[in-house]
């Protein structure tokens, strides 16, 4: 049976350029959640189902797993259970049979290169952050006045914090936020 996983980091990502493995394969796991790591709902439900003789089909390394050690623990895992895996845009097939030396040093390549482009991705983020923050671009969401102020009111008739939460709609922590200010 061939089972076809796609997947993007996002909802705002669309899956339509993956889709075509759907027309391949007797069931498609699709999902729109970060690779970042492998506790993802639908990549375990496939695995789940996964038997000697399928073959996983996936759009690109990156699809699968965005570090080098899920990369390769996971093909492990797929290959243990005597199924294959096969990356379709690298045109590369690991098997639990056999792998040529020359798809394990392309693996190891090409996951290397999207493990160094996540972290990139990351720091470039982190560096906007900083930046819009040091500019006074950036404070974090805009704070509920109204809320705020419902929580004072609530907090100086004496209601208990739980209480307050509860009238007002917002979390527990919130209420402690706004107490610990007032005092």
């Amino acid at each position: 049976m061939k089972l076809a996983y796609l997947r993007t980091s996002s909802i705002d990502q669309n899956l339509a350029r993956q889709q075509y493995l759907s027309d391949e394969a007797d069931k498609t796991f699709s999902e729109q959640v970060s690779g970042k790591d492998t506790n993802r709902p639908e990549l375990q439900r496939m695995l789940g189902e996964l038997r000697a003789g399928d073959t996983v089909i996936v759009h690109d390394i990156s699809r699968l797993a965005r570090s080098l050690g899920d990369l390769n623990n996971l093909i492990q895992e797929i290959n243990g259970k005597g199924a294959a895996v096969e990356f379709k845009k690298e045109g590369l097939v690991f098997t639990a049979d056999k792998s040529s030396p020359t798809n394990e040093l392309m693996l190891n390549v090409l996951g290397a290169i999207y493990q160094f482009e996540r972290a990139i991705s990351k720091e470039r983020q982190a560096e906007g952050i900083a930046k819009a923050k040091a500019e006074g671009r950036m404070n974090g969401r805009p704070k509920n006045v109204r809320q705020q102020s419902d929580i004072k009111k609530h907090l100086l008739e004496g209601v208990s914090i739980r209480k307050t939460a509860e009238l007002v709609g917002c979390g527990v922590s919130t209420v402690q936020r706004v107490k610990k200010v007032m005092v």
